[in-house]
């Protein structure tokens, strides 16, 4: 009997021996396909990150380098900074302003392109175009609308005898211009994004729908709208990333004025670092957005993913 244990024992020794190895291998194959990807996250993600976060308890030179170490000082000088709430309620209003029209506007192009029309791809290509121009180019265009004088939106209020707007040398109006052009600008990508979500639904659904003697708005709201809440879900929490995220239209139309209401946190970053060579402060206030963006997230996810539909 004890040369047969000892038969079954080897066999289950030799059984599970290729197993192991093979394992082995195939995490040694994937870390090797992963690594040019780790290596960049790494350079261009995980470093730049760290870096900054161990900035922000620094008082550092002209050059960057740390030079004393402060704790949070920096963080407490934020909050105490009369610049930075002004920069942090531009940027709420500016998220507030862009996002929800945004999301709307798209939909509703979105809608009408879906529609089985003759030269519908016409207004389809038009609609998603703003996609192939870059912020800069498009900021010089707007920059040239808003101008007070040889700009086309005063010369439309002249023809109906109304006052001109100081588009963006006004405090009132300078954060909307803003906002009316990003709102333009990502138009197309959200657009593109909702009508290719629009093109998934089954047909059969509306099929039914009609045949019950259904209209087309109790349509809209029971079958398209939730069939349509993924892709909403997708365009509504990358629009408040980006919008947290704004720079250059900022930088190109108002310089963050006038009276640092276009100062959203981005463009103060970006001033406080490189223009005022305080980068302590300036690692401060990225790593106070850093955490803004990672709590609305979140948000995001834990409410607004319960009133999505998944097929």
């Amino acid at each position: 009997m004890k040369p047969e244990v000892n038969t079954v024992n080897r066999r289950v020794e030799v059984k599970y021996k290729p197993s192991f190895w093979k394992n082995s291998l195939n995490v040694r194959t994937a870390l090797l396909y992963l690594f040019p990807s780790i290596l960049l996250f790494a350079v261009f993600l995980f470093y730049p990150m760290f870096k900054t976060i161990y900035l922000s308890f620094f008082l550092t030179d002209q050059q960057g380098t740390p030079a004393i170490f402060v704790g949070l000082e920096n963080y407490l000088y934020l909050f105490e900074s009369e610049s930075f709430r002004k920069s942090t309620k531009a940027t709420i209003l500016f998220v507030l302003y862009t996002v929800p029209t945004g999301v709307v506007i798209s939909l509703f192009l979105a809608l009408l392109a879906n529609e089985k029309l003759k030269g519908i791809g016409f207004f389809r290509t038009i609609f998603s175009s703003t996609m192939g121009i870059s912020v800069a180019a498009s900021s010089v265009v707007w920059l040239f609308l808003f101008h007070p004088s040889i700009g086309m939106f005063n010369r439309v209020l002249g023809l109906f005898q109304l006052a001109e707007i100081q588009w963006l040398l006004d405090p009132t109006w300078a954060l909307i211009s803003v906002a009316i052009s990003t709102i333009w600008m990502n138009t197309g990508f959200s657009f593109l994004i909702i009508l290719g979500g629009l093109q998934n639904i089954d047909g059969y659904l509306y099929e039914s729908a009609k045949i019950d003697g259904a209209g087309y708005w109790y349509q809209l709201r029971r079958i398209t709208i939730p069939m349509l809440s993924p892709t909403l879900f997708f365009i509504i929490t990358i629009s408040l990333i980006n919008a947290f995220q704004t720079f250059g239209q900022v930088d190109i139309l108002t310089k963050g004025g006038p009276s640092e209401s276009t100062n959203l946190i981005v463009y103060s970053i970006y001033r406080e670092a490189f223009i005022n060579y305080q980068f302590g402060t300036a690692s401060a206030q990225a790593v106070v957005l850093f955490l803004c963006i990672l709590v609305v997230t979140i948000l995001q996810f834990k409410f607004g993913e319960k009133k999505v539909h998944y097929q």
